[in-house]
């Protein structure tokens, strides 16, 4: 764990950005996509699928993973890169959406959160400085500030106290986190869809001089085109050697839209939470597996995918194993979905380093807009 946690800027085009992360655990190719393994699994999938499909970090739960097992039950088992046999980088979130989420099972304070277990109805305290304790117990290489997020549409005085909430809270984290070369926190833009605070969170946060900055607060119910707005505001703001984190983004057209904005690194369930309920993504686009259309096609998903469950099973199987509740369908179009995302990642970086991103950009949308393939006949 002696190397130093770094970002290197590779290319640029456009304000697209092609970099890599340096991490004692190895290198994050950017911009990249996060597969989301909550409880220390990416649901549905093996680990080993996962990096094989060409991912490079996926992404832990805090206020899952200290409800079960324990963060100090994880720390006595070797840390979770050891426990899940996932020796490449992890990012942990800080918890605070999971206990945001909660409503009524929880209350708030300048210290922290108190808030009742989904699972027991056991209570806890989430403090700034006990999410980064927790954190450092599973070991990741990735931590996220604890913050206030805030779903929108909101009352605008609650968007700017949370914001300002969690810049506080961001200054509390950096003192616990303290000096670790190796890691790196990460603080979070807040503001909502209010440009002036967003500038606000933005200029408080690089004034603390951190490893990396999300922005988070968007993908919580907004349209698309204020998530657009808010990063059009907020990623001209953020250190240009500073890695750039858009959270829990988002879809194939979201991914494309945020990278030419200047984002780097993204995460969301998408991928295996579509996986599991039939729905598969492809690039001519999304594939409704439970459809009748496929009963009798026997063509894959994608004949020309490096991916074996997108390339070998046949429309028709996967169709069967859908409609039948087999638990092979979830896992073999949630294998695919995360194959197709990370086949996107490389797409994308590729054609940031030829100087020709927003071609491929235009041509992908345009390939999805079309949509997969007409039935054959029966």
């Amino acid at each position: 764990m002696s190397r130093e946690f770094s970002f290197e800027l590779l290319g640029e085009n456009g304000a697209a950005r092609r970099g890599v992360v340096h991490t004692a655990r190895g290198d994050i190719r950017t911009p990249a996509f996060m597969p989301v393994g909550t409880l220390g699994t990416v649901k549905a999938m093996y680990l080993d699928q996962v990096r094989d499909a060409g991912a490079d970090i996926i992404l832990g739960n805090t206020y899952h993973l200290m409800l079960r097992p324990g963060a100090e039950r994880v720390a006595r088992l070797g840390g979770l890169h050891e426990f899940i046999r996932w020796p490449h980088p992890i990012l942990t979130d800080s918890g605070g959406f999971q206990v945001m989420s909660l409503s009524g099972l929880r209350t708030m304070s300048e210290k922290g959160v108190t808030f009742q277990s989904h699972i027991d109805g056991s209570r806890h305290e989430m403090t700034p400085e006990r999410s980064i304790e927790i954190q450092g117990l599973l070991g990741s290489d990735i931590q996220m500030q604890l913050d206030e997020c805030v779903a929108l549409p909101a009352d605008p005085d609650a968007i700017r106290r949370a914001m300002e909430l969690s810049v506080r809270w961001a200054e509390r984290c950096k003192t616990a986190f303290g000096n670790q070369p190796s890691r790196a926190m990460f603080g979070i833009v807040q503001g909502g869809d209010d440009a002036r605070l967003r500038e606000t969170s933005a200029k408080a946060l690089t004034a603390l001089d951190l490893k990396g900055y999300a922005i988070g607060g968007l993908a919580v119910g907004e349209p698309q085109d204020v998530m657009l707005a808010v990063l059009d505001a907020t990623c001209p703001l953020l250190p240009g050697d500073k890695p750039r984190y858009l959270m829990g983004v988002g879809t194939p057209q979201d991914i494309l839209r945020s990278v030419a904005r200047g984002i780097d690194m993204f995460d969301c369930v998408m991928p295996t939470r579509s996986g599991r309920h039939g729905l598969a993504f492809t690039r001519r686009g999304r594939v409704n597996l439970k459809n009748a259309r496929h009963a009798e096609d026997l063509r894959p998903l994608d004949e020309e995918s490096d991916c074996p469950a997108a390339r070998d099973y046949s429309r028709a199987y996967l169709h069967h194993l859908v409609r039948s509740g087999e638990a092979l369908g979830g896992m073999l179009l949630s294998w695919n979905n995360v194959a197709y995302y990370q086949q996107l990642m490389q797409g994308i970086r590729e054609a940031i380093e030829a100087e020709n991103f927003p071609e491929f950009s235009a041509r992908t949308e345009s390939e999805w807009e079309r949509g997969d393939l007409p039935p054959l006949p029966l």
